[in-house]
């Protein structure tokens, strides 16, 4: 497949691109487009969000957990991280895995009733 289009362009054109590409629903776009740019610049986190973003909305599910899984593993306390983490293992099944990533979500959101 010819990335260059997606590859094209400055860090902040493609991060500018992809989050285009998420608000027109076009997730797989998306992803093909932060790809390149988390490999870039693997210690920030927005671009590796929206990139777990962007396959968990286009049904890749496996490569939404593993995006996830560093983010949290980097930051225990990114809170929209393990929230994200939780329902993607839900996606596939996995509810008694979620449970622990959503409840830690509900305490990190300040939701106790959930606990």
């Amino acid at each position: 497949m010819d990335t260059t289009y997606y590859d094209h362009g400055t860090a902040a054109e493609r991060w500018e691109r992809a989050r285009m590409f998420f608000e027109a629903k076009d997730y797989a776009a998306a992803a093909r487009t932060l790809g390149g740019l988390v490999d870039e610049v693997p210690e920030q986190t927005g671009p590796r969000l929206l990139l777990a973003r962007a396959y968990y909305h286009s049904a890749q599910l496996r490569r939404a957990e593993a995006e996830l899984r560093v983010i949290v593993e980097r930051d225990p306390v990114e809170h929209y991280a393990r929230l994200m983490l939780g329902r993607t293992l839900e996606r596939q099944g996995r509810h008694e895995e979620a449970e622990s990533h959503l409840r830690i979500a509900s305490a990190l959101g300040g939701d106790f009733e959930q606990l």
